[in-house]
């Protein structure tokens, strides 16, 4: 570890990450984060970084972000972890993208339609997704977001104003078991079928509104095991993301931390032919222009143990 002798600055990307002194620390990755030899693995050595450094964050990222500023100390990531440790709620929206709406023939909504996720679904980047035994019977299914994470508490917000609350975007993967979210098992529990433990993988980075001026205009893709599934744009987003978090916050407080996962583009494994869904070992990559790309293997409950 090397000490800081330059001035501080914000931060403009920032990860959460273990250092290879095994210390958690808030840094700046020096490199880019993108992994082109990352392969399905269920190993606790998944996701295990040879080469990224970071320098390090001082401060409270969420009292303003020039509190939270970048130290010329730089450490050694030995792997990373979700941009935020811990996520009060995820408010997510369904049905967000044109193209997603016209592949399930359902009509565009009037309004945004929101379901929850806990803060328990939260997961890493390269850490499995457990599919719990309930939903391994073909029906767990990806859904690549853009993910808004709050920096400010606020409420009742004007559309205009709304971007000011921001303090940065991930890459999200809103992880559902269709059964269960649609009538064969739980008559619309859209809740509970999206909300197990780590069904809600944030990552890799958390890029700052300054370096992503227009959240609507990204490119965003999901691939499973090397096939491209979802190749989009956030430009089809049927609510942007002022809008959202305007229709969210009204005569409602929004924290700090929260995250606003933000609908999902066409190509969800359920509308193929024939349905694509999540099995064990499968590795899912979603990725978002400006941000990176998330990692995550997928583990059924009944095969998985943490230290296979």
């Amino acid at each position: 570890m090397r000490p800081s002798m330059q001035a501080l600055r914000p931060w403009t990307r920032l990860i959460r990450f273990l250092g290879k002194d095994g210390k958690v620390y808030t840094g700046e990755p020096q490199g880019p984060l993108t992994w082109p030899k990352a392969t399905s693995n269920l190993k606790l050595s998944a996701g295990d970084q040879d080469t990224l450094t970071a320098k390090v964050i001082k401060g409270d990222i969420f009292s303003s972000q020039s509190a939270a500023t970048v130290t010329d100390t730089i450490v050694p990531v030995a792997k990373l972890l979700s941009p935020i440790a811990h996520v009060p709620i995820f408010r997510c929206i369904g049905l967000n993208y044109a193209k997603h709406a016209e592949e399930t023939n359902m009509p565009i909504p009037k309004y945004p339609i929101l379901f929850m996720k806990p803060s328990s679904a939260l997961q890493d980047p390269f850490k499995p997704v457990v599919v719990p035994k309930i939903v391994e019977n073909n029906q767990a299914d990806f859904e690549c977001e853009l993910a808004v994470v709050i920096g400010k508490a606020c409420k009742s917000v004007k559309e205009e104003e709304a971007l000011d609350y921001v303090l940065g975007y991930t890459v999200g993967n809103d992880i559902s078991s269709r059964k269960w979210q649609g009538s064969n098992l739980g008559s619309g529990q859209w809740c509970f079928s999206k909300s197990f433990d780590t069904f809600a993988p944030l990552g890799p980075a958390l890029v700052s509104k300054e370096l992503i001026k227009d959240p609507n205009q990204l490119r965003i893709k999901t691939t499973l095991n090397g096939k491209v599934m979802q190749d989009s744009s956030t430009a089809d987003m049927i609510f942007h993301v002022p809008r959202l978090i305007s229709f969210l916050s009204q005569s409602t407080t929004l924290m700090p931390g929260d995250v606003i996962l933000t609908g999902t583009p066409e190509g969800v494994g359920f509308k193929r032919d024939p349905p694509v869904f999540l099995q064990h070992g499968d590795h899912v990559v979603c990725e978002i222009e400006k941000i990176g790309e998330l990692h995550n293997t997928v583990a059924y409950e009944s095969k998985f143990s943490p230290e296979e």
